[in-house]
C-alpha cells in the first residue's frame, strides 16, 4: 500500500454535513430572485460546487446576474446559516489518528475562503491544520488551483506523496489534473456508490470517515 505523507480534505460532504445551512440559503436566494422552486433532489445538487455554477446549470443563466445571485446567497449564508452544519460521525477521530501518524493535513474547498476559515474554526478543525484554501470572490479558481495552493503552502512539489479526499467529481478531477491520488467518500453529497468513485480512477472509496483510515497504513 502506498504511504501518504499529506491528506487534503474537502469540506462539504467530507468533513461536514452542511445540508441545512446551504439549502436554507439556496431557498432564500431562489425566493428573492423570483425563480421557480426546486425539488429537494434538485436542491441537493447545489451543495459543494460554486454557487454560480449551480444556478447557471439549473436555471440556464449566464453573465452578470450570476454575481448578483452569488452575493444574495453569500450574504444570507454568512449572516444566518453558516454554522448550521454537523460534523460527520467519526471525522474527529480520523483527524486525530492521522495527526498522530504524522500525516500533514490540509483543506481545499469551493467555499469562499473567509467562510471556510470561520466554519472550520467554529467546529474545531483548525486545530488540525493551518493550511486551508477556498474559492476566490470572483469564482475564478478551479478545484485543481485550490489544491495546488495547499501543496505550495506545504512546500511540497511531489504530488505523489499526497492524496485528496472528497465526495465529488470536482474533487476527483481536480486531484487527477495535477497527478494526485484520490479517495472518494460515499457518505457525502455526490458519490453514492464505490462504482461512482472508481469511475474517476480513484485509489479508494470510503463509506464512512473510519473507512478512510485503511488507506493510510
Amino acid at each position: 500500500m502506498k504511504k501518504y505523507e499529506i491528506a487534503v480534505f474537502d469540506v462539504d460532504g467530507t468533513l461536514l454535513d452542511t445540508t441545512e445551512g446551504v439549502l436554507a440559503s439556496v431557498r432564500y436566494t431562489i425566493d428573492k430572485m423570483g425563480f421557480a422552486p426546486l425539488s429537494e433532489e434538485q436542491l441537493l445538487t447545489f451543495i459543494g460546487p460554486p454557487i454560480q455554477d449551480s444556478f447557471s446549470r439549473t436555471y440556464h443563466l449566464e453573465g452578470e446576474i450570476l454575481q448578483t445571485i452569488a452575493t444574495c446567497f453569500r450574504n444570507r449564508y454568512k449572516d444566518f446559516e453558516l454554522f448550521k452544519a454537523v460534523p460527520y460521525d467519526g471525522i474527529y477521530e480520523l483527524m486525530d489518528t492521522l495527526s498522530e501518524k504524522g500525516i500533514k493535513l490540509a483543506v481545499a474547498t469551493y467555499k469562499r475562503q473567509d467562510y471556510a476559515e470561520a466554519i472550520l474554526k467554529h467546529f474545531g478543525f483548525d486545530r488540525y491544520t493551518d493550511i486551508l484554501y477556498g474559492a476566490d470572490h470572483e469564482n475564478k479558481l478551479k478545484k485543481m488551483d485550490i489544491i495546488k495552493k495547499c501543496m505550495e503552502d506545504l512546500g511540497v512539489h511531489d504530488y505523489g506523496r499526497a492524496v485528496m479526499v472528497g465526495d465529488s467529481s470536482h474533487d476527483a478531477t481536480g486531484a487527477r489534473q495535477i497527478g494526485m491520488d484520490f479517495i472518494g467518500v460515499t457518505y457525502g453529497f455526490d458519490f453514492k456508490t464505490p462504482s461512482d468513485v472508481f469511475a474517476f480512477d480513484a485509489v479508494g472509496a470510503a463509506a464512512s470517515p473510519k473507512d478512510i483510515l485503511q488507506y493510510f497504513g
